[in-house]
């Protein structure tokens, strides 16, 4: 098996934490948790990040934010790790899979505006599916393994049909899109820092957006929604916070983050070239992609064709 990532924890880690520990503070209050929503908003250039437990918890804060209930659709990709689909389950909603590009394993604009037109009607104000009668609640792309889809294209068809992106950014710490950060493609945007990511905490998670709004009110709900030193509540809140200790982690890393990712971009190059020669092996926009591409076809249809 060849792993995702390694972590390389050769960087400030071990002084951080004994930081947190020589301060006692260990759980969900302390610099290193602001400190690192700065950092990523900075790393991906929006205004505001909200820490989370993990990327899963990430994704369902970011749905319920965004008005996601029971029995309501989400649109995913059929190509992506489980967690998109259980962050949806957890509101209560059911995942409305719509295929992949063939060229960068990511969401298909071109089959997802088609489906809408087909399969969608409106009834007052909610946008509802024709068979199930279902509200079409938002739309969430995958960067898949840090590859995006044509968010230009996506966020077009989202606004004509005002359906909130959420982008599963889990994989994607460092990504780029046509050479500009990636923070401003959706509506909210969630990483992951799990242990197999680029950039690891050892766990946790982060939402990243730009409406000051949203992303207070994400904050709250993360936060049991408390709104007093007497422990009150004033909506249905979560404990999704991330601890001290796994910011502090998170902080060592993407304090190389640069370095990380010119690694896995090597490490690309190399199976790239390595796979060049090899006709019937894609990678996803890999150089040379188009007259791959119309091989890779012409090979499928040649074989549904027997």
């Amino acid at each position: 098996m060849i792993p995702l990532s390694v972590p390389n924890l050769t960087g400030n880690e071990r002084k951080y934490l004994n930081m947190c520990i020589d301060t006692t503070y260990v759980s969900s209050v302390g610099e290193f948790v602001d400190r690192i929503e700065i950092m990523m908003s900075e790393i991906c250039g929006t205004r505001y990040g909200v820490a989370t437990s993990s990327g899963t918890t990430g994704l369902h804060l970011s749905l319920t934010g965004c008005g996601v209930k029971r029995d309501e659709l989400v649109i995913i990709p059929t190509f992506t790790f489980i967690a998109t689909a259980n962050a949806i389950a957890h509101c209560g909603a059911v995942p409305w899979l719509i295929d992949i590009s063939l060229d960068s394993w990511t969401l298909d604009p071109i089959q997802l505006e088609q489906e809408l037109e087909k399969n969608t009607v409106w009834d007052a104000e909610r946008l509802i599916h024709k068979k199930t009668g279902q509200r079409i609640a938002a739309v969430m792309p995958v960067y898949t393994l840090g590859n995006i889809p044509n968010m230009e294209k996506i966020k077009e068809i989202a606004e004509r049909y005002h359906l909130p992106v959420i982008a599963d950014a889990a994989a994607a710490i460092g990504a780029e899109y046509k050479g500009e950060k990636i923070g401003g493609l959706a509506d909210l945007t969630v990483f992951s820092f799990n242990g197999n990511k680029t950039v690891t905490a050892g766990g946790g998670g982060m939402i990243i957006g730009n409406d000051e709004e949203l992303m207070r009110k994400l904050k709250h709900l993360s936060t049991t929604a408390r709104v007093s030193e007497e422990y009150d509540h004033d909506m249905v809140g979560f404990n999704y916070r991330m601890t001290n200790i796994q910011a502090a982690v998170g902080c060592a890393q993407l304090e190389r983050v640069g370095e990380f990712v010119r690694k896995k971009r090597e490490i690309r190059a190399f199976y790239e070239q390595s796979f060049s020669r090899i006709q019937n092996i894609l990678v996803p926009g890999s150089r040379g992609r188009e007259k791959r591409l119309l091989a890779f076809r012409d090979c499928a249809e040649r074989g549904r064709n027997g």
